[in-house]
């Protein structure tokens, strides 16, 4: 089973460069890819997340936001 891990972020966030940096750590752990989105480049995600960023999500659903737990995220892949 395929797993949609989606990371939201936005220009100019120093966490979400953390983030990134994690999530290849955790694609790399687990063999499953990611994608990034910028929040701002759509108007529903920018007013929902705001300032509360990086957001990970995992098949849709919200998993963490400001830091990836990244034991928790791979333990979590593995669930699923």
């Amino acid at each position: 089973m395929s797993h949609r891990v989606t990371l939201l972020t936005r220009a100019g966030c120093h966490l979400c460069v953390a983030a990134r940096e994690a999530m290849e750590r955790v694609a790399a752990a687990t063999g499953v890819a990611w994608r990034e989105v910028d929040v701002d480049t759509d108007d529903e995600l920018a007013m929902e997340y705001g300032d509360r960023l990086p957001v990970v999500l995992l098949d849709g659903a919200e998993h963490g936001y400001w830091k990836v737990e990244e034991r928790r995220l791979i333990r979590d892949l593995e669930r699923r």
